[in-house]
């Protein structure tokens, strides 16, 4: 534990910094898009529009961090789901996943709590409700099912681009033109979490825990799925990293580099 903390404390960091972000990115453009008094209130948008810029501001987030060179270094999990499943394939070291769970949580809520200082009643206001994650109209089966898939084949994604040498570096995109779909589409359904450190971060301030279990085990369900379903194709996963063919270090158990250098 305490050789993690001192060598890799810098990739820790950050995996907080990198979901505070985006959930101080959420929260601004959520209050840009749907509070009462914004500008977009006033256009002829209507909720699929909203959605759409929502969708398109959240996935070039994602895409930012998982090319900015915090990303490249840490690998761009941001998500405790994503480094769980690394652990469960063995490419993340038992006490890694720990402090990258650790961070994403913390991280998260501090993101959050900032932006919850900077935009005050904004924020709180019952059409942005600090970005809370809650079932839609159709109930908890079809939010818990929603949130499985959605993150089922976010993970296939990433296993499948990642792990293709022509493709690997185009996971980011892959990635955050998902997140963008999503947003757009599945929003309504379950509200659009993957992430059980997202949800959590703004459950907290909103003090809403509306069937906040669908958000703690479906997005590790569903990704965990997809590994199982990955790894049963006997194909490689070279390593933990979204991006990996840059010039930062890698922490992981890693064979992207003898890959590589067989042509693979």
């Amino acid at each position: 534990m305490r050789d993690a903390l001192r060598f890799h404390w810098p990739e820790y960091l950050i995996e907080a910094t990198g979901l505070g972000l985006f959930m101080m990115s959420a929260s601004l453009f959520a209050v840009l898009l749907f509070h009462p008094g914004s500008l977009a209130a006033e256009t002829m948008l209507g909720s699929l529009g909203r959605r759409t810029l929502m969708g398109l501001a959240m996935g070039l987030t994602a895409v930012a961090l998982v090319y900015s060179r915090w990303g490249k270094r840490s690998g761009a999990h941001f998500n405790p789901a994503v480094t769980l499943t690394f652990l469960r394939l063995g490419k993340v070291s038992g006490w890694d996943a720990f402090f990258y769970v650790a961070a994403q949580w913390a991280g998260g809520v501090g993101g959050m709590l900032l932006a919850a200082a900077v935009l005050h009643r904004f924020i709180a206001h019952p059409s942005v409700n600090y970005v809370a994650t809650v079932p839609g109209a159709w109930g908890i089966g079809v939010a818990f099912a929603s949130e499985v898939a959605t993150s089922f084949a976010l993970m296939s994604v990433v296993l499948r681009v990642s792990n293709t040498k022509h493709l690997s570096r185009f996971t980011g995109l892959f990635c955050g033109a998902l997140v963008a779909t999503y947003i757009t589409l599945e929003a309504p359904l379950s509200g659009m979490s993957m992430n059980p450190a997202r949800s959590f971060a703004s459950a907290l301030p909103a003090h809403l825990w509306t069937s906040f279990w669908i958000y703690l085990t479906a997005p590790l369900l569903g990704m965990l799925l997809a590994a199982e379903l990955y790894v049963r194709t006997r194909r490689p996963v070279l390593c933990a990293k979204l991006h990996h063919d840059n010039a930062e270090r890698c922490i992981f158990r890693c064979n992207y580099g003898r890959a590589v250098h067989a042509g693979g």
